[in-house]
């Protein structure tokens, strides 16, 4: 268990808007001392960095002293159009504006990466690691793979799938995505939970194997 005391920043992800202009994502970088990686989470349509459940997920991340960066998508005046909460490569390419930022600060800049989404954040961090080689794990939680397409088949880094076992018709799509990688893959059921891991416990079980999969595979390059 975590011991020492969090380090949190409130920063601004440099990024491009969908009207060509410079705009700046706010979020929350949390670091224990010291992190062993950095997860970066996309969260669903209709949320934010202030998501409670991927808020959550994240302190059970920093149990396992991995740190995790929290930031909106996309700005308030973005998410107000549909098309864009649901427009996969912007969402993907603000994943990688992201990967940019930390891979630019001095305290993150040499730790191995995880993402961690939610919903379409889940299609969004899967697009991303398939064109960012420095991603070395992703997991899904409750999300929509299949919104991938094609690039699930050239996602390299190992995924992990989570899906309540009472989500049946996301678990169906996720099984068909499931088919699609072939990267190091795994699907894994929490019973009892529908698609927003409200029931009680199905959350912290689902953080906790999101937790064990970033420690298995978030590793430091050997110099």
């Amino acid at each position: 268990m975590l011991t020492s005391a969090i380090e949190t920043f409130d920063v601004a992800v440099p990024a491009t808007g969908v009207n060509g202009r410079a705009i700046q994502l706010p979020g929350r970088l949390a670091l224990p001392t010291p992190p062993t990686g950095l997860v970066l989470f996309a969260h669903g349509s209709g949320s934010s960095r202030h998501s409670p459940r991927n808020m959550h997920v994240a302190g059970i991340l920093h149990e396992s002293w991995i740190g995790t960066l929290l930031f909106d998508l996309l700005t308030e005046q973005e998410a107000t159009d549909r098309v864009n909460v649901f427009d996969i490569p912007l969402l993907a390419e603000r994943i990688l504006a992201a990967t940019r930022f930390v891979a630019g600060l001095d305290a993150t800049r040499h730790l191995p990466l995880g993402l961690f989404g939610a919903s379409t954040g889940a299609a969004a961090a899967l697009v991303a690691s398939a064109r960012e080689p420095k991603v070395s794990a992703v997991v899904s939680r409750g999300g929509r793979p299949d919104l991938a397409g094609r690039k699930l088949r050239v996602v390299g880094a190992p995924t992990l799938l989570l899906v309540g076992g009472e989500d049946h018709e996301v678990l169906e799509l996720n099984r068909r995505a499931l088919a699609e990688l072939e990267c190091e893959k795994q699907l894994e059921v929490v019973p009892g939970a529908t698609h927003l891991f409200d029931e009680p416990g199905t959350l912290d079980e689902a953080a906790r194997l999101a937790a064990e999969w970033f420690v298995r595979h978030l590793h430091l390059p050997t110099p």
